[in-house]
């Protein structure tokens, strides 16, 4: 991949793009959040320090979002909770707290690309690489993009990734857990709710709410309709 590094450190930025080339990654190194919002979307993943000289990093994470779907994990040392939904609200796709290991930066950045790029695996309908279908429900992973009958369906981010999860193993029955796990945070505390509300939005988003099945005491699967 093509990482971007926002660092103001020098000594740690050298030290960080030295291990993610030695892992294979190209890189590119910025030491402020103005800089890093000019190149992040050249880039394929970006690690954001939050303490930069000109704008606070969860200024920079915020405004990346609301231009690109590039993976963003964020490198702080505020360890407080509040600091941490703060910044998973402003669109951070995980976190670490400083001090950290390379192993663990290295494995966080696999799951996450794991999580917002990776393919879809469809039952009972058409895939490849970057694409699910089945029916008139089509799922681009590359672009992030939704039709139904050909017509675009607009999604949040976290509607875009429920709808990922459940279409990466269409017809199998999705525990709640292991969707809260995979769309928010093995680290999420909020409420289950939250799925519920996500789902319900889905429904009415997809046109049809038997699109998304629920499984009683289990969780939800996603399935093809009759009436779509």
């Amino acid at each position: 991949m093509h990482v971007l590094i926002v660092e103001d450190d020098q000594r740690i930025a050298d030290a960080l793009g030295e291990a993610m080339q030695r892992f294979g990654h190209d890189v590119t190194r910025v030491a402020t959040g103005r800089e890093a919002l000019t190149v992040a979307e050249s880039t394929e993943f970006v690690l954001l320090d939050l303490g930069l000289p000109d704008l606070d990093g969860q200024e920079v994470c915020r405004r990346l979002r609301e231009r690109s779907w590039v993976p963003i994990i964020a490198v702080t040392a505020r360890a407080e909770e509040v600091d941490r939904i703060l910044l998973l609200q402003a669109g951070a796709d995980d976190y670490l707290i400083k001090p950290y290991s390379m192993r663990e930066l290295l494995a966080r950045m696999d799951a996450v690309a794991r999580r917002v790029t990776g393919p879809a695996a469809a039952a009972g309908g058409e895939s490849r690489e970057d694409r699910w279908a089945a029916g008139p429900l089509v799922l681009d992973l590359r672009t992030r993009q939704v039709e139904v009958h050909g017509v675009p369906v607009g999604l949040t981010r976290r509607e875009f990734d429920l709808l990922a999860a459940l279409a990466a193993d269409a017809g199998a029955v999705r525990a709640r857990e292991d969707l809260i796990n995979e769309v928010w945070d093995v680290n999420w505390h909020g409420s289950t709710r939250t799925l519920d509300v996500h789902v319900g939005s889905l429904r009415n988003k997809l046109g049809v709410r038997e699109w998304i099945e629920s499984v009683r005491g289990v969780g939800f699967r996603l399935a093809v309709p009759d009436a779509a």
